[in-house]
């Protein structure tokens, strides 16, 4: 076997993929958002998700599947929307680390090829929860203004 082909058959390390993980590390053990929380409420969420979209515009140009996708915006989603609830979310901040969970899942999906069942179930769950909240604010808009009129 030729030192070439061997080399080809090594295992690799891919370098997006580490440069990707120790710019998530970054962003998660900044205390970006906490900081920029407690002077401009509300900025430091939005300026961490969006940050936060260059994992996701990886994993989009390493063409994951749609449903990875949506469940790592989810986990933006869900860092951003804990990050706006005082003192909560200053401890999200500190505890959910959503680009370090994007990156595993970019690393294992990337290697795999392809989603799990958690994928379609987390996904399948937020839109759920969407569905049941559209529907909760469509009745609590009908009952309010039965009781107006």
């Amino acid at each position: 076997m030729s030192t070439t082909a061997a080399l080809e058959g090594a295992p690799t390390v891919d370098r997006d993929i580490a440069r990707v993980r120790r710019y998530a590390k970054l962003l998660d053990t900044a205390l970006l958002d906490p900081i920029l929380g407690a002077f401009v409420p509300g900025l430091g969420d939005f300026l961490g998700a969006a940050l936060g979209m260059y994992i996701i515009i990886v994993a989009a140009q390493r063409k994951l599947p749609a449903v990875v996708i949506a469940r790592m915006l989810l986990n933006l989603a869900t860092d951003s929307a804990l990050g706006v609830v005082p003192v909560v979310g200053g401890v999200a901040d500190l505890v959910y680390k959503a680009n370090n969970k994007n990156v595993d899942l970019l690393e294992a999906r990337h290697a795999s090829g392809g989603s799990s069942w958690k994928d379609w179930a987390m996904v399948g769950g937020a839109f759920g929860l969407l569905v049941a909240a559209v529907a909760a604010s469509a009745y609590a808009t009908i009952w309010l203004l039965h009781q107006i009129f």
